[in-house]
């Protein structure tokens, strides 16, 4: 990753409010670095909206002059997820069947609320089809590379994959994904920033392509937990204003002591105990916690859970073009038209009643601190070639991050890795609603870690 090229939103705003940067300045930069042939634009963007991000740019910049700056994302470019309506463009999810649909005739609430914060639409970023993978790759559009040992070429992680890739290689300050089961969190991971799962109630889905109905968040990507904080908080419709930290002497963690710690990469391994013995020196108070409905939720879900299911029923009236699906994905969906609608209504209920015992009353903790994913970043090649390579390496990569999902809880990633080494995120689970103390936390966490 090209560090140099990374900067937080914060600093962006401060260099645009003195004048030391245009918001023009910076569409261009992100423009040039999209459209090198020697890059992974072609892959990490399925449509570049250069003309009228330039526009808009301009426009950036001249409310500037007059004193009128929206909230701290106004003139910086943000990569939108395939999946999410941008009025005038077909919303084609990363899929092949979608391309001739009607163009959206407006745009997602959420695209919506950073365009009105003045955030400058760049383009669609590149996904997994239909959402449906924790790997990020796409036959129909290229799989960008991770940006770690970019000479193996290794998954960018999914479904959000070119969201992650667009910031870490300059073409985007931050991102807007969708996370069903880790898709925000897993691709932030993988490559080495950060990213939030909000509580699903708290940002619409208005205008984005579903994936379950019942599981499907929206959130951000950005290059530190403060940038997440700054998105997020205009995606839920509140005023921008910085979050205070949690001292970290006043920080209550929770490590999970089943499930999340099982079976992971040496690199993982290693870097989560790094950063648990550096949070404790410095002042934090960690204790081990057994929590059954990670248990008892890993169990629910053993024949699939709740995703299939329901993207059988989108996608059914589609399935007579079974040729033009990813085969991987198109697995996933035929399942869940197997699933009995009494063990879908006995699924829900079971969510309902874990997402309830899931609460700070139960587990008196600021938040769980556990690894985003347990491996790092496999290289693409042979999972493209092995379906059973494939789903060991998706299964393996959701397992963490999609119980937060089905207990709708809120969690953030921010990377721990040693310099050089291969991305690695530590994961900050919080309970339902708890988004603002999850990212203080994350703040608090992200600066111990420093």
């Amino acid at each position: 990753m090209a560090d140099s090229i990374v900067r937080p939103i914060a600093a962006l705003a401060r260099e645009l409010a003195e004048g030391k940067t245009t918001s023009r300045k910076l569409v261009e930069a992100a423009l040039a670095r999209i459209a090198d042939a020697a890059g992974e634009g072609q892959r990490v963007f399925t449509k570049v909206h250069a003309r009228d991000a330039l526009l808009a740019a301009d426009t950036s910049d001249r409310l500037r002059r007059e004193g009128i700056t929206p909230s701290p994302l106004a003139g910086l470019p943000v990569s939108i997820k395939d999946l999410f309506d941008i009025s005038g463009d077909v919303t084609t999810a990363g899929s092949k069947i979608l391309r001739d649909a009607r163009p959206a005739a407006a745009d997602a609430a959420a695209v919506a609320r950073l365009r009105a914060a003045g955030a400058i639409v760049i383009g669609r970023s590149n996904m997994t089809e239909f959402a449906f993978s924790g790997i990020g790759v796409n036959p129909h559009y290229g799989t960008p590379a991770n940006p770690f040992d970019r000479k193996t070429r290794r998954i960018p992680g999914g479904s959000s994959s070119g969201a992650a890739v667009s910031i870490t290689d300059g073409m985007a300050a931050f991102a807007l994904g969708t996370d069903t089961g880790g898709s925000v969190r897993i691709p932030a991971a993988l490559c080495g920033i950060a990213g939030f799962k909000p509580t699903r109630a708290r940002v619409p889905v208005d205008g984005a392509f579903p994936l379950s109905t019942t599981l499907d968040s929206v959130g951000p990507l950005g290059p530190t937990v403060a940038c997440c904080a700054t998105a997020f908080q205009v995606l839920a419709g509140k005023p921008p204003q910085a979050l205070q930290s949690i001292a970290l002497s006043d920080l209550r963690v929770g490590i999970p002591k089943n499930y999340m710690l099982d079976d992971l990469d040496i690199e993982v391994a290693e870097a989560f105990q790094s950063a648990m013995q550096r949070l404790s020196q410095r002042g934090a108070r960690i204790e081990e916690i057994r929590v059954a409905e990670f248990d008892q939720a890993a169990q629910a879900n053993r024949l699939g859970g709740i995703s299939p299911p329901e993207a059988y029923a989108i996608h059914r009236d589609r399935l007579h073009r079974k040729e033009d699906f990813d085969p991987r994905v198109l697995e996933r969906i035929l399942k869940g038209g197997s699933v009995l609608a009494a063990d879908y209504i006995h699924l829900l209920a079971t969510r309902a009643r874990l997402a309830r015992s899931f609460s700070r009353e139960r587990y008196p903790v600021d938040a769980f601190l556990a690894p985003t994913a347990p491996r790092i970043a496999p290289p693409i090649e042979p999972l493209e070639k092995d379906a059973e390579a494939f789903r060991l390496a998706n299964a393996s990569m959701l397992r963490n991050t999609s119980l937060v999902n089905f207990l709708d809880g809120c969690a953030l990633t921010l990377p721990i890795q040693p310099a050089r080494g291969a991305p690695v995120g530590l994961m900050v689970v919080g309970f339902s609603g708890d988004d603002e103390r999850v990212l203080s936390a994350g703040l608090a966490i992200e600066a111990g870690l420093a």
